[in-house]
């Protein structure tokens, strides 16, 4: 079978790396990719979310499968564009569909799912210019922090926690009155505040039966100690500690079966990865947020710690027999670090060589590429994430140190990563 992979991440390096591993995958599209994925298969120069041109280049290249990586396409309807066009339906393709992307495309429409199927979630108000007035009272009464969110996609910079009543009704103008976040901001969701302890879920539907993969927890705050800014992701580690059996069973009774249901009672055209963003308060699960692709970085975890052949777990998704694939999990504990070019996440430069990616990597560790590009036939930074190490280890302290030790092999101007991840587990 011939795949196209779209996206050009360390999610997306992953799943190239995981997919080129199994027998069925004959020739491997990335697009469009990075330095690393072309390491895996093909880099093909093609916007994600260029209809046109991806619909021909499946009919050229007789592609059997797509899978999307990022959620854009998803939340601009690529999955029904290949339902609708009779060229294309015979084309297996990862992803919900348009309406069904709103689960992440939409904070709004995900909270509503929640009440409707009475899966745990913080208490909420939506707003937007027709009520605008209404909010200010509601902030003004509100316990703190607050959580505000833009209801659409934001580049990860739409959800805000508010200290005090004065910022948060600051905020509220800027994200209503004055389009801080764009059309994302139209609408927003005020939050009550949950404190706890996070963690991601990844569960693979065919839109009835499901299956779960690895759980991770990412770091987000570019500094030590989970400070300052927040981030794309600076490390992952999996599996989680406080993620035991008996909490497991909450999260699998209380929402993932609920969500899978959910989506089959709806008629949700979803076949694909639900990412649940979960947080851990007291001991009881709720649900913070949902995706409707997998993480970045914990994909660079999970699919290292996915012993199930890859292709295998597509095509059931594609053929709704999920029902039929058992899921093999490596035991190891697998931690990735991201290293990021310097001032990130605000400005920074592209176009630094980086060194050191030729030298013999250890047996336990991997290198996933994100912001990098080939220039000259030279590897060279091209984003603020630019690559992250994961390595296997017996304890998330052995398996941090493994991927520490890769890094200080690798360089470029201005490199920077995270030496505490998973410091809250050593």
């Amino acid at each position: 079978m011939n795949i196209l992979l779209l996206g050009s991440g360390g999610r997306e390096h992953a799943l190239a790396w995981k997919l080129a591993q199994s027998p069925k995958c004959q020739q491997l599209y990335i697009a469009p990719g990075n330095a690393g994925t072309g390491l895996c298969g093909t880099n093909i120069n093609m916007s994600v979310t260029d209809f046109d041109a991806i619909k021909k280049f499946v009919l050229d290249k007789e592609i059997g499968m797509v899978l999307v990586g990022p959620e854009e396409p998803l939340v601009k309807g690529i999955v029904d564009l290949f339902r609708k066009d009779k060229a294309l339906q015979q084309v297996a393709i990862i992803g919900p569909s348009q309406y069904g992307a709103q689960l992440e495309g939409s904070k709004a429409f995900a909270k509503k799912f929640m009440m409707r199927h009475n899966i745990p979630t913080a208490r909420y108000r939506e707003f937007d210019a027709t009520n605008y007035a209404e909010g200010i009272p509601y902030l003004q009464r509100h316990s703190l922090p607050i959580v505000l969110k833009a209801d659409g996609l934001a580049a990860g910079k739409g959800v805000l926690i508010c200290q005090s009543h004065v910022e948060a009704m600051a905020e509220f103008e800027l994200m209503l009155q004055q389009s801080k976040f764009g059309d994302a901001g139209k609408k927003v969701v005020v939050e009550e505040f949950l404190d706890g302890i996070e963690l991601s879920m990844f569960v693979v539907t065919d839109g009835k039966n499901y299956v779960l993969l690895p759980e991770a927890k990412d770091y987000k705050r570019i500094g030590v100690g989970d400070t300052g800014l927040n981030t794309g992701g600076m490390g992952a580690v999996s599996p989680v500690p406080f993620a035991d059996d008996a909490f497991m069973k909450k999260v699998v009774e209380k929402v993932v079966e609920p969500t899978i249901k959910g989506i089959e009672e709806e008629k949700i055209d979803y076949k694909g990865f639900v990412f649940v963003g979960l947080i851990k308060v007291g001991d009881e699960p709720m649900v913070i947020e949902y995706n409707c692709r997998m993480g970045d970085p914990e994909t660079e975890v999970v699919m290292p710690r996915l012993k199930t052949d890859l292709v295998d777990l597509l095509v059931a998704t594609a053929n709704e027999t999920l029902n039929t694939i058992k899921i093999e999990t490596d035991n190891r504990v697998a931690c990735t670090v991201m290293a990021v070019s310097g001032g990130y996440p605000g400005n920074y430069e592209k176009g630094y060589a980086i060194s050191g990616l030729d030298e013999a990597l250890p047996a336990d560790s991997l290198v996933f590429h994100a912001g990098t590009t080939l220039q000259d036939k030279e590897v060279v930074t091209n984003g603020g994430r630019v690559l992250c190490v994961t390595s296997y280890g017996d304890t998330i302290s052995d398996a941090v140190n493994k991927s520490k030790e890769v890094l200080e092999q690798i360089s470029f101007e201005d490199m920077y990563y995270r030496k505490d991840i998973g410091y809250e587990f050593a």
